[in-house]
């Protein structure tokens, strides 16, 4: 691991997004809750801040951070028809003050999130597609704000 030991504590908030593809029908059911599993969003929503606080244990070169804040939050990007599918995307932000960054945090909020989506839909949908997981924003540290979307 990287020693962070001499750099300054700073705020830093960090924006990861993702997007989950399916059925038209997929997200009506999801909406309408009657997926067998339970509530998908709030489910998901739930997985992916817990895993933004066992980061570190996932990736081995992450350091334990204390996260000030997590959340993840989703938003209908299509709504899908007979030839397009239905479009969800999910929003992930971190917060902390500390001497690194919380981008992988962020990153693995969405990555989370989407797989339960996708495993409590996987009965109805089987072709449904995680895609575009990404940083959209870092802010923080000696680099500033960087916006990459």
């Amino acid at each position: 691991m990287v020693d962070v030991g001499a750099k300054a504590d700073t705020e830093r908030v960090a924006v990861a997004k993702g997007e989950v593809t399916m059925q038209p029908a997929t997200l009506a059911l999801i909406r309408a809750g009657g997926i067998e599993k339970g509530d998908v969003f709030s489910v998901a929503r739930v997985a992916g801040i817990m895993a933004a606080k066992r980061t570190h244990e996932l990736i081995p070169m992450c350091h334990p951070l204390l996260i000030t804040e997590v959340s993840v939050d989703f938003e209908t990007l299509a709504e899908g028809n007979d030839t397009e599918p239905a479009r969800i995307g999910i929003i992930g932000t971190a917060k902390n003050v500390g001497k690194t960054g919380v981008e992988m945090e962020a990153l693995v909020a969405v990555t989370i999130a989407a797989l339960t989506v996708y495993d409590m839909a996987k009965a109805v949908d089987r072709g449904m597609h995680i895609e575009n997981v990404r940083l959209a924003l870092k802010r923080g540290g000696k680099s500033g704000e960087i916006k990459l979307e």
